[in-house]
């Protein structure tokens, strides 16, 4: 690729999102080379681990080029299109970027002796001591200065002599190793144990440093398996079967969902129990809502009343709203619901959340619950709309199922689990008659939450969707 110097040329970059996000696949271009564009106007759209969102353009001009099609996935930092703006003001030229795979970057903190790779590092350095030009800002998150140090860079580095240094756990740190990625948890469980991150091998998804991998790095290994002796993984395509197999690429929400499902499914102890209950005046009262003035034009559905029975149950039981915090082994209870809905969509499933759902009247909760489906619908979810969860709901009874045992949501206490509701025989003031009836499945992490505490919730929220009138007697 060719690296425009023209000064009127200006190039956006993929925007850092933040939370150790390092890359995002562009779905789509809103705009082509020759087009007029303007300051905040949306050029495409990028899906991260995260979400799909709209990136905007930060200046006035006509869109030159166009650096990646739709479909590519592009690490944070690249440039993926060229405008030329009107007055020809300067802009800055990255060439070191287009120059990365020949020539390492310049380190955070520069050692005495990277005094040899000074004709490497001179743009890095002028380019720094530019003024900070104005960057795009994806929803919810902010923009971080070190997002181009984050990947460690592929190809042949530079040799530069060095002073030798001590061995911390029977690893050498790297003098010009990337800054690592990791959590604050983790960082500040390696700072407490003394572990430089440099050192240690990242085996999280995307090379981020896990917890496990700071323990591993602490305890010295008796006899550690050499890297290159491990067996390399079978290439796929010497037993594909193209006609009768397909294969769909891991990536963006899919993978980030994946990823967290399996972190939560084996850091939190799962317990989950079950309720079956009669949910006829419930469906009644459904009805009678559907036909309210004070609800109309709202979506009214058992999902609705079944949200309100959870978070009247939270009020009556306070401390099953709670997080584990690993990092400082303490139970953090929150007093607010964030509450979130788990959501199927075409990218994978999703949860976001209402925010102070507590607070909400059931018209507003009403409202809340609808412009969050239909936004999940349409794929306009935003990031912010998905962090701070404090319990979820998930129904599964639309799929005509009956119940499960859902997985927690990634640093939340509680997941319910809404079964199909249908008639069934039940037996009713003494005689045995055709009544709605679902299961209810509760999922907890038996950290913080025991088994009464989880009964008691589970229980709170059957019996009100037994007898709705509670949401006014326990509220």
């Amino acid at each position: 690729m060719t690296t425009m110097t023209d000064a009127s040329v200006r190039e956006f970059k993929m925007p850092d999102v933040g939370e150790g996000l390092t890359e995002a696949e562009i779905l789509k271009w809103y705009v082509q080379p020759g087009d007029t564009v303007t300051d905040g106007q949306v050029v495409c759209e990028v899906e991260t681990a995260k979400a799909a969102v709209e990136l905007p353009i930060p200046y006035d001009g006509v869109v030159s080029e166009l650096r990646f099609p739709e479909g590519t996935t592009v690490d944070v930092g690249t440039a993926i299109i060229a405008v030329r703006v009107a007055g020809g003001a300067p802009a800055p030229v990255p060439a070191q970027a287009e120059a990365a795979p020949a020539a390492p970057a310049a380190p955070e903190a520069p050692a005495p002796a990277a005094t040899a790779s000074a004709s490497a590092s001179a743009p890095a350095s002028a380019e720094e001591a530019k003024p900070a030009a104005r960057q795009p800002v994806l929803v919810g998150y902010g923009v971080s200065t070190s997002a181009t140090k984050r990947r460690p860079r592929k190809g042949p580095e530079v040799t530069v002599p060095a002073p030798a240094q001590p061995e911390l756990n029977g690893h050498a740190p790297a003098a010009d190793s990337p800054r690592p990625l990791a959590k604050p948890p983790v960082r500040k469980l390696a700072k407490d144990l003394g572990v430089d991150l440099t050192a240690v091998t990242p085996s999280g998804p995307d090379g981020i440093i896990t917890r496990e991998d700071v323990h591993a790095a602490a305890t010295p290994a008796a006899a550690p398996a050499p890297v290159a002796a491990a067996p390399a993984a079978p290439a796929p395509a010497a037993s594909y079967d193209g006609v009768r197999e397909t294969r769909i690429p891991v990536k963006g929400v899919r993978k980030a969902t994946a990823a967290a499902m399996v972190g939560s499914a084996f850091t939190a102890p799962h317990v989950t129990e079950f309720v079956t209950v009669d949910v006829t005046r419930t469906m009644k009262l459904v009805e009678e809502l559907k036909q309210d003035k004070e609800m109309q034009g709202r979506r009214v559905n058992p999902l609705l009343l079944i949200a309100k029975a959870l978070l009247v149950a939270i009020k009556r039981n306070p401390d099953i709203n709670a997080s584990w915090d690993e990092a400082n082994q303490e139970i953090v209870v929150k007093h607010y619901v964030n509450l979130g809905i788990a959501a199927a969509t075409p990218r994978g499933l999703i949860v976001p959340n209402i925010k102070d759902a507590q607070d909400k009247t059931l018209p507003q909760l009403a409202d809340a619950l609808g412009e969050l489906v239909a936004t999940a619908r349409e794929g306009k979810t935003s990031p912010s709309a998905m962090q701070g969860g404090t319990v979820t709901i998930t129904n599964v009874g639309v799929f005509g199922v009956d119940t499960g045992t859902p997985i927690l949501n990634p640093g939340e206490s509680a997941i319910l689990a809404i079964g199909a509701i249908k008639l069934q025989p039940w037996v009713h003031k003494g005689k045995v008659k055709p009544r709605q009836v679902t299961t209810l499945a509760l999922s907890f992490d038996h950290r913080l939450v025991d088994g009464e505490l989880g009964s008691k919730v589970l229980a709170d929220v059957a019996a009100i969707l037994e007898q709705p009138k509670r949401l006014i007697t326990w509220a």
